[in-house]
């Protein structure tokens, strides 16, 4: 299942351009001890096992920290690495739609046109707002279901390390993430990816100064075709 939120407002697609059964999760960002989100430079990694622990930590820097928590994943890695060579199975490791959460309740669930749940909703019309402007003002104020994006992968330095996973809900990726399925259509094997993390920075027309951090997804190459290669 994918979003369709470019069929209601064409005019905002960018131009030019699971089983889980997984080892650990990348994570862009975090929270601080008040709760509020932090935007992360460089990757965190966090995982249940000791032994991938310490294998990310040495391939990216970091240092395992366990942490007081009741998830799954409670080993940390700051790792010193804001891009990562990873190998994608396809268009079908990743998949989006759009939630709204109210705690851990979920109210809204759908594709950007019709639901997708509740069962007995499923296939309605969900009435969500056309534009995109208007879908990330009513996101933003609670109003409205934001991107939930995930995408599995394995780590090109580890292959057999396993299955790892990243889940955002960035609309940036959001926007641009039928032209990272499409290459990974094209390509229609395994593939080499680089998952990065871009800080992006401008000035307004009015002076103000803006900086943030984005997920990108870069589809470089047939995995066969990398392992090829020959080596330097």
């Amino acid at each position: 299942m994918a979003m369709r939120i470019f069929e209601t407002d064409p005019d905002a697609k960018p131009r030019g351009t699971f089983s889980d059964d997984t080892v650990g999760r990348f994570h862009s960002g975090k929270q601080d001890e008040d709760g509020t989100p932090v935007a992360l430079d460089e990757w965190r990694i966090s995982t249940g096992d000791p032994e991938v622990a310490s294998a990310v930590a040495q391939l990216f820097g970091g240092t395992p920290e366990e942490t007081e928590t009741d998830k799954e994943n409670f080993i940390i890695v700051d790792t010193a690495a804001a891009k990562v060579k990873v190998i994608v199975d396809g268009a079908s490791a990743i998949s989006s739609d759009l939630k709204l959460w109210n705690g851990s309740n979920l109210i809204h669930h759908c594709d950007g046109v019709d639901f997708l749940s509740p069962e007995e909703d499923k296939g309605k019309p969900c009435r969500c707002p056309s534009l995109m402007v208007d879908r990330k003002a009513a996101a933003k104020v609670k109003r409205g279901p934001s991107p939930s994006i995930s995408v599995l992968f394995r780590l090109a330095d580890d292959p057999d390390l396993g299955i790892f996973r990243f889940q955002s809900g960035s609309w940036k990726l959001a926007e641009v993430l039928y032209e990272v399925e499409n290459a990974l259509d094209r390509i229609g094997t395994e593939a080499l990816c680089s998952l990065e993390l871009e800080r992006v920075e401008y000035t307004t027309k009015r002076g103000r100064d803006v900086s943030y951090i984005k997920p990108v997804i870069r589809v470089l190459k047939a995995w066969g075709d990398a392992i090829a290669e020959p080596k330097h």
